[in-house]
């Protein structure tokens, strides 16, 4: 398996989760274009568009920052082009940004609602979109985005309705183009943690120190990414991945690396079904549920 000379078109990625799979795929020698909006440091945000193009550079592959908000079709569309000119091309194109907020409906305004749509449902569409012209030229094409399962059950909407509207519609987008773009060998696919994972969300808007001590690195998502990324595009698409369920089918059995330190119990991620959890030894689901 390698993504040598793959060309990453990759939304946020500035920090966490996406940069962890944009390292993973630079340690190969892919190209990836970090497009995102922070340039300046935030205290309590580590990682900005230039430390993350330096940080993919510095492991073997080749960067392009560029400032996108991923609301702005202008924005995006200049984005894909500039990785376009630089690159070549587009063989893979990940929605990894998302706007994140836990609250019932009464305390979700519409501000909140809309940003969070606008980032998630809308950004992923619209990214995806503009990236596709790009990838039916591609040898192996892939849309990946970081999105849950499609469980339709109460208890994943009651909490954080506008939340879960935004992050189902991403995965909306994956069962949607997973089809539609079948003829033309884009695969399209989800993946979703099993567990929490340690994050600046985490730290900043959800649990804390505390639930950052009982999460999984993000490691564990770059190392299942760089799995369905390596698969065929025509045979593995449609797909919506649990980290830990795609890498024990791919023969891990020890997930001590990505949780190191940790003694005790994980934090189950949330919009993780049931049916999952039942088929995954109980040692690795035991804890408490966020909602």
């Amino acid at each position: 398996m390698s993504l040598k000379g793959k060309t990453i078109f990759m939304t946020g990625g500035s920090r966490g989760i996406g940069l962890a799979i944009a390292l993973k795929a630079a340690a190969d020698g892919a190209n990836v274009t970090i497009a995102a909006k922070t340039v300046e440091p935030h205290p309590n945000l580590p990682g900005t568009i230039y430390s993350s193009a330096e940080a993919i550079e510095k492991a073997g592959g080749s960067a392009l920052p560029v400032v996108c908000d991923i609301r702005s079709e202008e924005q995006v569309i200049a984005a894909v082009a500039q990785t376009v000119e630089r690159f070549g091309g587009v063989d893979i194109c990940i929605n990894n940004a998302s706007a994140i907020s836990m609250t019932g409906t009464l305390e979700t305004d519409m501000k909140r609602y809309d940003l969070m749509n606008g980032i998630n449902t809308r950004g992923t569409y619209m990214v995806s979109r503009a990236c596709i012209p790009y990838l039916k030229k591609a040898a192996n094409p892939h849309i990946l985005t970081l999105a849950p399962p499609l469980d339709m059950k109460a208890k994943w909407f009651a909490p954080h309705l506008g939340y879960t509207i935004a992050k189902m519609g991403m995965s909306l987008c994956t069962l949607g183009l997973s089809a539609e773009f079948k003829a033309d060998g884009i695969a399209a696919n989800s993946l979703w943690p099993l567990t929490a994972i340690d994050t600046a969300a985490v730290r900043n808007a959800l649990g804390g120190e505390k639930m950052a001590d009982a999460s999984r690195t993000p490691e564990i998502l770059a190392d299942a990414a760089y799995v369905i990324l390596n698969k065929s595009s025509k045979t593995c698409s449609g797909n919506f991945f649990i980290d830990e369920q795609l890498l024990r089918d791919e023969g891990v059995t020890d997930f001590s690396k990505y949780s190191p330190g940790i003694e005790g119990p994980l934090v189950r991620d949330f919009f993780v079904p049931d049916e999952v959890l039942e088929a995954l030894p109980t040692q690795t689901v035991s804890g408490y549920d966020l909602i």
